[in-house]
């Protein structure tokens, strides 16, 4: 009985220290040149009003966090790709992974059934890097689409567009 207390508190440390992407936005949102948002729970109504493109290619959204670092040496890209590994091992499945010397891509969700819950896109080329999280219910092939760098541009354009746009709201009443 005493070892299976054991094993049983052991799994439980395990899972309880494994990284998260909270944590990963966390302990890097105040970096010099990042820039990262959050979505919180009083403000959802702004991604029901995301233009139509961004809601057919993603579905329906209840938490979105972003974070984008500029300016990166290679020592720090190579520490962010790690610590993203890490995020990715603990319960996520990657549907795409390509890992170049200049350029990291790396797609990794969360399912239930057919239905991806969470998904993770990281993007690292050169000296920039960007992360979504995305929770709700999501196409698997809409997500996998993100792998292309044209669809991937264009979404963060968008998105993060209609997201200024709904957070920048005009004082000039004629606007």
């Amino acid at each position: 009985m005493k070892k299976i207390i054991l094993v049983l508190s052991i799994c439980f440390l395990l899972v309880s220290c494994g990284s998260s992407f909270q944590s990963f936005y966390n302990d890097h949102k105040a970096d010099l040149g990042t820039t990262s948002f959050q979505v919180p729970n009083f403000m959802k109504a702004i991604l029901s009003n995301i233009s139509s493109e961004v809601k057919h290619g993603i579905g329906n959204i209840s938490d979105f966090k972003y974070i984008k670092f500029e300016g990166v040496s290679a020592i720090k890209r190579q520490r962010l790709i790690e610590e993203m590994n890490n995020v990715t091992n603990s319960g996520y499945t990657d549907i795409f992974r390509k890992n170049e010397i200049d350029n990291t891509r790396i797609i990794s969700v969360r399912e239930a059934g057919i239905v991806v819950t969470d998904a993770i896109i990281f993007i690292s080329s050169g000296t920039e890097i960007s992360a979504y999280y995305l929770q709700g219910h999501f196409d698997p092939d809409k997500i996998k689409s993100f792998s292309d760098e044209d669809t991937f541009n264009s979404f963060s354009t968008d998105l993060l567009k209609n997201y200024n746009t709904n957070i920048n709201p005009s004082f000039n009443p004629e606007n």
